[in-house]
């Protein structure tokens, strides 16, 4: 195979500097980085005149080299646009001649223009019996010198192009090579003797890139310690999540263990959502602390809506209504001991907790579109709305929020209810919120009385004229009796007056 050429550059335009190479343990041989280079560009830029070139002596290798880290590979991959061919070498350490740019803006474009080139080499330097040159889609190329042994034994996409090849020393060329520095860093890995170690210095985003590449090879340890790594490291954000996971996926390899990756965001259980769910829920209304649980329902709530009820069993909705059912069990019991005058601080307190899981349970269902039950169970509580018009209304007031979510679940039609189940329900507990309403409007923060009014009046005309008016009716004597304190359902009103007139 032909060597890759960088075309001439004419006398006068350039000079050559050395600059010695590193060599890591493993055996990695890379050029300087970008900064070595600008240094020895800026010297050349306030010389007016190039000085003659001197003969440069022979290289000598030497054991005592300075240890390379993997940012150095990266710096010989980003090296200055202008390097040049590899030149003689300097004292006692392997050199690369580097070509300064010329002063004239025009030379230094048409330099720009020519191809990049790096050399690196692998193992003991002079051993290596084969050449592997990744050409890059950006006008650049890598050749690496490497060895046919340590090739086969660790990739075998090298092994079946290696077995195409008769010759003692082989060269292979990968065209239109991606990712060339990755593809350089995951070869040495192949020399480097604890991969798991060098891996940790990496980032989760360059992991992955390597994991393709390794993957592209048929570098089978190198998945294993690329998932590995995955598995333990923390992933950043639901963006690197989504990251990571996606790359597993596309995995194609056999024998890598992906599962350990991806038991972090899936379970393998018969039904965990279910299960998970419902222990968060039974958590969270068994709460002490306000704001703890204010917070905790938000969450649970959230991941019901993006979710939108997938992988979350059917039978999910038992454990909620079995729950409202609890509830309403304990604020039928405190309306009772209130109303026996046993410890009223307590139950007022105890009461509107209740009310406000009640309600956070309504959401649920809402959200699971499945509250239409919860709104029969409610329109029958009669002994409750008894109860409530003997309880002052600062303990009582609370529970007046359950009525106002289902009329606002009706308006918006996240719950259709029957005809009987909409009128009962309003028939029951419409004259009990008219009575509760100016404390709602003043006591609870998160109250929307705008509305609230909307989702009464959607409700109430959602039901035969007659019906209609003889509620409105009823709202009317509280309105002109109770003014701001009690619901504005004009607009309802207005329509049913249409109505009549047509």
């Amino acid at each position: 195979m032909a060597e890759i050429k960088i075309g001439k550059v004419q006398q006068g335009q350039t000079k050559i500097r050395n600059v010695p190479v590193a060599v890591t343990p493993e055996g990695f041989w890379c050029c300087p980085s970008p900064v070595a280079f600008q240094k020895t560009l800026n010297k050349h830029k306030q010389q007016s005149s190039p000085p003659p070139l001197q003969p440069l002596p022979k290289p000598k290798h030497t054991t005592t080299e300075k240890k390379l880290s993997s940012t150095t590979i990266r710096s010989a991959i980003a090296s200055d646009e202008n390097q040049q061919n590899l030149a003689n070498s300097d004292t006692t350490l392997h050199s690369i001649a580097v070509p300064a740019t010329v002063q004239e803006r025009s030379q230094r474009q048409k330099v720009e223009t020519l191809p990049r080139k790096v050399a690196i080499e692998f193992g003991e330097p002079g051993s290596s019996d084969a050449k592997v040159i990744l050409v890059g889609k950006q006008g650049f190329c890598v050749k690496l010198s490497v060895h046919k042994k340590v090739l086969v034994d660790h990739s075998s996409f090298f092994t079946n192009k290696l077995a195409e090849k008769d010759s003692v020393f082989a060269c292979l060329e990968i065209e239109s090579c991606e990712d060339a520095e990755i593809y350089v860093e995951t070869i040495g890995l192949m020399y480097c003797k604890d991969m798991k170690q060098r891996l940790m210095k990496q980032n989760v985003s360059r992991v992955l890139r390597v994991l393709k590449v390794a993957e592209l090879l048929g570098f089978s340890l190198c998945i294993q310690c690329c998932l590995d790594y995955l598995e333990a490291v923390p992933w950043v954000g639901e963006e690197e999540e989504e990251k990571v996971i996606s790359s597993i996926l596309r995995l194609k390899t056999e024998g890598v263990g992906v599962t350990p990756v991806l038991k972090r965001v899936a379970s393998t259980a018969v039904d965990p959502p279910k299960e998970t769910l419902s222990r968060i829920i039974e958590l969270v209304l068994r709460s002490k602390e306000e704001k703890s649980r204010r917070e905790m329902k938000s969450i649970v709530l959230k991941l019901l809506r993006e979710q939108n009820g997938a992988n979350v069993a059917d039978n999910f909705n038992e454990t909620i209504y079995s729950s409202c059912q609890n509830c309403l069990d304990s604020v039928l019991s405190l309306f009772k001991q209130a109303c026996e005058g046993e410890k009223p601080e307590m139950d007022t307190k105890q009461i509107a907790v209740e009310a406000d899981n009640l309600t956070w349970l309504l959401d649920v269902l809402a959200e699971r579109q499945a509250a239409e039950e919860f709104s029969i169970t409610w329109a029958n509580q009669k002994e409750l709305a008894l109860l409530h018009e003997k309880l002052p209304l600062m303990s009582r007031y609370h529970i007046s929020r359950v009525t106002s979510r289902l009329f606002i679940g009706i308006g918006r039609g996240e719950l259709l209810p029957s005809k009987d189940t909409r009128l009962l329900l309003l028939t029951t507990w419409l004259q009990p919120l008219f009575n509760d309403y100016n404390w709602l409007q003043h006591g609870c923060r998160s109250f929307d009385d705008k509305l609230v009014e909307e989702g009464i009046g959607r409700t109430i005309l959602t039901l035969p004229l007659e019906d209609q008016q003889s509620i409105l009716m009823s709202w009317l004597g509280s309105f002109l009796n109770g003014g701001d304190g009690c619901p504005n359902l004009q607009r309802a009103f207005e329509i049913r007056l249409q109505k009549s007139d047509e």
